[in-house]
């Protein structure tokens, strides 16, 4: 990792985000990852954001959750930019517009330079969410790791 990452991020801070993807995942059934990029190579930096966010989606495995309800905050610092992206399961069920909504609440903290505080928001608003939609059931296993990827 270089010093990029650090700029944005201290490792208490991805300990926090971790915590919140960890807590967040109690009241749902919904399988929430957090994956951070520097920057892009130049071949990957001709794609959009969501297409860039899907491959990350697919790499990750979150596709292969039991219900299909993986969602997965893709982020690309150099970028500035970002993305929600849900699983199949969940977008039967909860229009993009709602994960619009999401995503500008984050970007208002990422603009005020609050960038863990905003996924931290953002993990917690997509839990809220999910569990009105995915409630946790008495089998739930966490299916893929709450730590941040990079």
């Amino acid at each position: 990792m270089n010093e990029l990452i650090y700029h944005f991020f201290s490792d208490d801070e991805f300990l926090r985000i971790s915590n919140q993807t960890k807590e967040t995942e109690k009241i749902t059934s919904g399988e929430i990852r957090v994956s951070i990029k520097e920057n892009l190579s130049c071949f990957k930096s001709k794609k959009d954001i969501r297409e860039l966010a899907e491959e990350e989606f697919y790499k990750l495995n979150m596709d292969k959750t039991r219900d299909k309800t993986g969602i997965l905050i893709f982020i690309v610092l150099n970028e500035r930019k970002f993305y929600i992206l849900g699983d199949k399961g969940i977008n039967e069920k909860i229009s993009q517009d709602v994960w619009d909504s999401v995503r500008d609440k984050i970007q208002r903290e990422f603009r005020n330079g609050h960038f863990s505080e905003g996924i931290i928001l953002g993990i917690s608003l997509i839990g809220k969410i999910l569990s009105e939609h995915f409630p946790i059931k008495p089998d739930d296993t966490n299916e893929l790791s709450n730590k941040v990827v990079f």
